[in-house]
């Protein structure tokens, strides 16, 4: 993906800075491809963990996450409002009924962001949606918006660790971004990434 935008991508601005973009790309992952991606490249996964574990219990202090190492989230003030904190404290019942049910028949979906509610950083990832075939957990999100470098590697392993929760073998995760992108103080790092410097650092854009 990476290499696709940086290869295809279109040049846009914004009020972040310059991005390098596609509109309406599609991610299918398989268990291997999610074991090669976690296995064979770095992941702050301990990190990425306790995050969702704070989303869930409905955390919304951003002290409370710098306490737990996470300091990505400073940049929204004391409190998050309307991120993924609001909608995540949603997810353990629903697993729980999915867990309980098991219905082939049913999609089970989780919305996040609400269009009326005040923000301070609306959530990139809009849906999840949860669907059992032939006894397996076929996963599918929508990111409205997906920073390829930076959301997009945690955004995976979130939906990975989400998937783990359902009692029941993962057949896929598929991802429907509708913009994927790379910031332009970050494609010089792409490149290096693409060529097999994994010791490259993004910078955040915010």
């Amino acid at each position: 993906m990476l290499d696709k935008i940086l290869s295809s991508g279109k040049m846009q601005c914004n009020k972040k800075g310059n991005i390098k973009y596609l509109l309406n790309e599609r991610l299918a992952l398989t268990p291997a491809d999610l074991l090669d991606i976690f296995e064979g490249h770095n992941i702050a996964r301990k990190k990425l963990k306790n995050e969702l574990q704070l989303f869930m219990q409905g955390e919304r202090s951003v002290e409370k996450y710098r306490d737990a190492g996470i300091n990505w989230w400073d940049y929204c003030g004391s409190i998050l409002v309307n991120s993924y904190p609001t909608y995540f404290e949603k997810l353990p019942p629903l697993v729980a009924k999915i867990n309980r049910e098991k219905r082939n028949s049913k999609n089970y979906v989780l919305f996040l962001g609400a269009t009326d509610a005040e923000s301070n950083q609306a959530p990139c990832l809009s849906l999840i949606q949860f669907q059992i075939e032939e006894g397996e957990l076929v996963l599918s999100a929508y990111q409205r918006s997906s920073d390829a470098s930076l959301g997009l590697p945690a955004d995976i392993y979130h939906l990975y660790l989400i998937a783990k929760q359902i009692e029941l073998p993962l057949k896929s995760i598929t991802l429907n971004l509708g913009n994927v992108h790379l910031y332009e103080n970050n494609i010089e790092n792409t490149y290096r990434l693409i060529n097999g410097d994994e010791n490259v650092k993004f910078e955040l854009n915010v």
